[in-house]
């Protein structure tokens, strides 16, 4: 059995607990702020990305990241979500029309798995994640993400910084925290760090969060 079938047949694999758990998980990330945090970030710090940009959220969830996205950039983009939860897809897809309706950025969702993205090498100038790598291989999901990146590309995501909470996170949800010093190396193995911002402890977003910023070279 490959690495692929063995993430997809796992007996706790995420899909199962994220369907049961859709609207409690969209209505945290509703109340806690941590969607505006990322909204800010994007705002104070803009990506240069070509017209029509094609951008992938890996792991969309209930679209968090594909909101703030859409509420920042203005101009024509299409965005690609995929996440393994169907529930959590369709929160997201009605999320995203609203904000897209009438402007020329086209969102599109789609069941995957991040470890094996249905889409050709280089296709985004833009892709962004957070909740995913928790759930992977650290150096296998950071290279299937950089696989589909065009060179010049950005990667956005949000580690999960080990803590105390994070025990009762990673009971609840089943993934694992991945400690800071093996995310910075796995991800300078592909990418060159632009930015790795540390959110203010009092943000919603600051209990346990940091952003990182990285160009494909």
């Amino acid at each position: 059995m490959s690495l692929r079938e063995a993430i997809t047949r796992l007996p706790d694999d995420p899909v199962s607990i994220y369907d049961r758990f859709t609207n409690l998980y969209d209505l945290m990330f509703r109340v806690n702020g941590y969607g505006r945090s990322v909204e800010r970030y994007l705002r104070e710090n803009p990506l240069p990305l070509p017209p029509g940009a094609r951008v992938l959220d890996a792991g969309c969830g209930t679209g968090l990241l594909t909101l703030a996205f859409l509420r920042v950039h203005e101009r024509a983009a299409n965005v690609a979500s995929i996440d393994l939860s169907l529930r959590s897809l369709q929160t997201a897809r009605k999320a995203a029309q609203k904000l897209a309706r009438g402007t020329r950025r086209r969102v599109s969702f789609a069941q995957s798995n991040a470890l094996a993205l249905p889409f050709a090498d280089e296709t985004f100038d833009f892709v962004l994640t957070s909740g995913v790598l928790e759930y992977l291989p650290l150096r296998e999901g950071l290279g299937e993400l950089a696989r589909v990146l065009a060179p010049g590309g950005h990667l956005l995501f949000v580690p999960v910084r080990p803590s105390p909470l994070t025990l009762l996170l990673e009971v609840m949800f089943r993934f694992k925290a991945h400690p800071p010093l093996e995310v910075e190396a796995e991800t300078r193995r592909y990418f060159r760090v632009l930015d790795h911002h540390h959110f203010d402890p009092f943000e919603p977003i600051g209990w346990t969060k940091s952003l990182v910023l990285a160009q494909k070279p």
